[in-house]
């Protein structure tokens, strides 16, 4: 079974999604992250609102490379994807920034 990163490697992480979060979509409370199996489950606490799956990233060792997953809604499930560098490993922020597009940006009004 895959292991999960160090504590100290999951606290940077989770430190890492917040503080990028904030500066993109000001109106989420907080990115949650939990750990299982070697993999991040990365969801957005949204106010008044159940928190909202984004994606999963997959332990690759390194602190700066995750592999990448897309939430899909339509199935409740996760796959693999393909960041916008085309690459299917990169930064957290990278893999946050192509989920929260899709499920975190606020319509036009």
């Amino acid at each position: 079974m895959p292991k999960n990163p160090p504590e100290s490697m999951q606290h940077h992480l989770r430190q890492r999604l917040n503080r990028h979060a904030r500066e993109r979509w000001p109106h989420v409370n907080a990115i949650t992250v939990r750990f299982r199996s070697g993999f991040a489950y990365v969801a957005a606490e949204l106010p008044g609102e159940e928190p909202l799956p984004l994606c999963r990233l997959r332990f690759t060792g390194a602190l700066h490379t995750w592999g990448f997953a897309l939430y899909l809604a339509s199935s409740d499930s996760y796959r693999d994807n393909i960041l916008p560098s085309g690459l299917p490993a990169g930064s957290p922020e990278e893999a946050l920034d192509c989920a929260g597009d899709l499920y975190l940006s606020q319509p036009a009004i």
